[in-house]
């Protein structure tokens, strides 16, 4: 499986940031991931010169030098200091506004802006929930795609107005219909969610957007609906949304040069040759079972779950899903095909 273009340009950024040397050219297409697999030397120029621009976009400074003496021990580097921002803090409600301007950026515009902005962040070594990632590089089923039930929701929330809906039941799959006052809207997990009062069943209930079927119909007059005092809504739906911790362990083998964030995230066994190709075996915590299945599968066969089997059955599944998805979308664009001759 080829090397994606954000993960190659992550791989060049992290490995020009981790050196105060500048970098060969020669062993950057000879070392760095998705570059040594260029079949010749006119594919590697071309990707590469694509790349730079792609890195100038995003305001990375990319600088060329190096001592005085032959060509050949000239290369490229990134200074760290000409790179890092200064720490940046926000409060909660500043955070909180953040996320929901990130989660509503559905447009093809912005979703590119808010991709730009996560190589950087993995660039800088900083840690992204790949759970998230999925809602925003390519991903299926996310909080991006704009959710029909959303505006009606949130204009009730605004209104204190109760509504009504039909949900379709995850486990049955049987529609009902359901009243609900609702107390607060929120994405958690990729998803949107809407918490409040359900008069049908007369208790505090969840739902997912993604399951309401048809429109939104206001109930009585705005200004009826009461929220609790001491009542997060968005607490609230990110305890319904979050998915048990475990605390068991997976055995991963990693190829060589790539799945950094894998490596950091767990601890090196030994080195090991999996079907001729030299790597590691890295003993990672679960913690989130689908995080770390999405995790895993995210490196495609640079990264194979060993044991337990469980959890490398629940990998390869993803794997199949993503290829049958794959195979069902259009055809790549011309750059893409060209990268990958």
């Amino acid at each position: 499986m080829s090397t994606s273009k954000v993960e190659r340009l992550t791989n060049l950024v992290i490995g020009l940031l981790s050196t105060t040397q500048f970098v060969p050219i020669e062993r950057i297409r000879r070392d760095f991931a998705g570059y040594n697999e260029c079949s010749s030397e006119e594919a590697f120029g071309r990707m590469f010169e694509r790349d730079k621009a792609a890195l100038r976009d995003l305001g990375i400074p990319l600088t060329y030098g190096g001592p005085s003496g032959p060509a050949e021990e000239q290369g490229y580097r990134i200074a760290r200091t000409e790179y890092e921002l200064p720490p940046i803090t926000l409060t909660p409600e500043e955070g909180a506004a953040v996320a929901v301007a990130g989660q509503l950026w559905h447009s093809p515009e912005m979703a590119s802006t808010y991709s730009s902005a996560i190589v950087k962040l993995r660039a800088a070594g900083i840690a992204v929930d790949d759970a998230e990632m999925a809602t925003v590089v390519g991903g299926m089923g996310t909080a991006l795609e704009a959710e029909p039930a959303l505006a009606g929701l949130v204009a009730a929330v605004d209104g204190r107005q109760a509504v009504a809906f039909e949900h379709l039941a995850a486990a049955s799959g049987v529609t009902s219909p359901r009243t609900l006052e609702p107390w607060g809207v929120a994405s958690a997990k990729g998803n949107w969610y809407v918490v409040g009062f359900d008069r049908d069943r007369q208790d505090q209930r969840t739902f997912r957007l993604s399951r309401i079927v048809g429109g939104i119909t206001p109930v009585g007059l705005p200004g009826q609906v009461r929220i609790p005092d001491g009542v997060d809504p968005a607490a609230i739906i990110r305890s319904a949304a979050a998915e048990p911790v475990s605390e068991g362990s997976v055995t991963v083998w990693l190829s060589d040069g790539h799945a950094h964030d894998l490596r950091r995230s767990g601890t090196e066994v030994a080195p090991h040759t999996l079907n001729g190709v030299p790597g590691t075996l890295v003993s990672m915590p679960v913690g989130s079972w689908t995080s770390t299945i999405r995790a895993i599968a995210a490196h495609g066969a640079d990264a194979v779950a060993l044991e337990p089997e469980d959890i490398r059955e629940a990998v390869i599944d993803t794997l199949r899903g993503a290829a049958a998805a794959h195979s069902l979308g259009t055809a790549g664009t011309h750059e893409d095909e060209e990268e990958r001759r």
